[in-house]
């Protein structure tokens, strides 16, 4: 087990402290409750984050902002659609028993 040293403003302590109180538990206690919380999947508030924490803890997420992304151009977009309108109906395929 180890110890650290944390660093607040008065005003922050003074919620924290009040928090505990509240739960009737000690500020240690309250504090590593809050840790757990921010950093077990499990505790997440739904399925999504959940899953979403523990590929983030694998490194197998990426997180990017929402400005990141650029859109296909509509020519783009155009193309795909004619392109995915071809070829073999799946019906056939199953037909063929491909």
């Amino acid at each position: 087990m180890q110890q650290i040293t944390w660093r607040a403003d008065d005003e922050l302590v003074a919620r924290v402290k009040a928090g505990a109180q509240t739960l009737r538990v000690s500020m240690n206690e309250y504090l590593t409750r809050l840790a757990q919380a921010a950093t077990d999947p499990a505790l997440s508030s739904n399925e999504i984050e959940e899953i979403r924490a523990r590929l983030r803890l694998a490194g197998l997420l990426s997180d990017f902002e929402a400005g990141d992304v650029v859109p296909p151009d509509d020519e783009a977009v155009a193309a795909a659609r004619q392109r995915a309108g071809q070829g073999t109906p799946l019906s056939e395929l199953v037909r063929a028993n491909r």
